[in-house]
């Protein structure tokens, strides 16, 4: 969860919010955290590697619904964000390795490296990726650390002033952003079909993970809105974090972030590929994906539901390289908080099974559909492109959806029965 969301849209955010990012990330911790809980009931009542999904299936079944939902995870939530967060990795090896004026190829080439060095580590083995990402958060975890003891130390509050915050509907508008940060949060779902006591590891990973993560963006935005003013922050997009630490820290302070935010995106994609590989196998055995997600027998039985895993890897290789994900990086966000809307729902369904506390399932469903509401309003407000590949998107969905159960089912009615033959 740690770091490469905050780095990825802080400073959206912040053209949102202003300086009252960390209120947003606040409340994106509340949010995170209602929809938690009703992941970690479900997750303790169906552990399963198909996570969100397998939820969604327990509780309204195969039906277009699910299929859609499912086709609009996979494009927003896993191809759309792991290929920003590649990307983000590749700009920010450039200015370390290279240099910040050789932006183009070089970003490029660091982007595809990554992507097939995670795609290698996740194929070696679950046992390897949890042990990478140990490492990787771990290092994370210790420059946030300094981050914040240097900034805060050394902070200006009169740029943090109450009477420099904007609307507080504009600051529920900029939690869909926020929120991106908190996303890791549903990787933690896929695992509960590895763990030997779901019931009792799922929470403790889940509120664990979301209690230190929420405390170290608060406290993060704290130290660079305290910093740089505003406009500084948004002009300097994913870089800012690492900007924020040159006052107090010079040149080296810089490197040091962006090191930071290599590593954070690096541990980004690996969660989020580790995740693709058991959402399109179970997509696939559930029957909404093609079984080329699957088992994908033309890819060789050794591979077995790692050839998802390729597929996906593929499709990001693509985007990262040749998709322009500037107008659409909230996109990802927006998304998931659809999703997520849905799980609840399906929470709610299920509460007598999962023995779920109903005020607090209900209450994680109204605040996201709040949260939704708000930045739907803002977002055709001031970033209508924006909006348009959402629904966009929402549309591919269902024409995937469609297109593949008519395939299915001509597919199914050329087989003769056993009867017949």
């Amino acid at each position: 969860m740690i770091g490469a969301g905050i780095f990825a849209l802080l400073g959206e955010a912040g053209a949102v919010a202003g300086s009252a990012v960390w209120i947003s990330f606040v409340i994106g911790g509340i949010v995170a955290s209602l929809l938690g809980y009703v992941c970690v009931k479900l997750g303790a009542r169906y552990p399963s590697s198909g996570g969100l999904i397998t939820y969604l299936v327990e509780g309204f079944g195969k039906g277009r619904l699910v299929g859609t939902a499912s086709w609009l995870g996979y494009i927003a939530a896993v191809l759309i964000v792991c290929s920003m967060v590649a990307v983000s990795f590749g700009s920010y090896a450039t200015s370390v390795f290279v240099g910040a004026d050789a932006a183009g190829w070089w970003d490029n080439l660091f982007s595809t490296a990554l992507i097939l060095t995670m795609v290698t580590v996740n194929i070696v083995g679950a046992t390897f990726v949890a042990r990478a990402q140990s490492v990787i958060v771990a290092g994370v975890l210790a420059v946030f650390a300094f981050f914040i003891v240097v900034t805060l130390s050394d902070i200006d509050l009169d740029l943090l002033a109450f009477s420099g915050y904007p609307s507080f509907s504009k600051i529920v508008a900029s939690v869909a952003l926020t929120f991106f940060a908190y996303l890791g949060f549903n990787v933690i779902t896929f695992t509960a079909g590895d763990l030997r006591d779901p019931e009792h590891d799922l929470p403790r990973a889940m509120f664990g993970a979301l209690g230190i993560t929420a405390v170290t963006y608060i406290l993060i935005a704290l130290g660079v809105f305290g910093t740089l003013t505003v406009a500084e922050v948004v002009s300097y997009g994913p870089t800012a974090i690492a900007e924020a630490a040159r006052p107090a820290l010079g040149d080296a302070g810089f490197t040091i972030m962006a090191v930071a935010a290599m590593l954070s995106t690096a541990g980004a994609t690996n969660a989020t590929l580790y995740a693709s590989s058991n959402l399109t196998g179970m997509l696939a055995h559930e029957g909404l994906f093609p079984p080329r997600f699957g088992l994908g027998p033309r890819l060789g039985p050794r591979l077995g539901p790692k050839s998802g895993l390729l597929i996906t890897a593929l499709l990001v290789l693509f985007i990262a390289n040749f998709v322009d994900l500037s107008a659409i990086a909230s996109v990802g966000s927006a998304v998931a908080l659809m999703i997520f809307l849905l799980v609840g729902a399906a929470g709610y369904r299920l509460r007598a099974e999962t023995g779920s506390n109903v005020a607090i399932v209900l209450l994680a469903i109204v605040v996201t559909a709040v949260v939704l509401v708000f930045f739907a309003i803002d977002t055709l407000r001031n970033a209508p492109q924006t909006f348009v590949a959402i629904v966009g998107i929402a549309v591919a969905a269902v024409a995937l959806d469609f297109v593949w159960r008519r395939m299915k089912g001509r597919g199914k009615a050329s087989t003769p029965s056993m009867v017949e033959g």
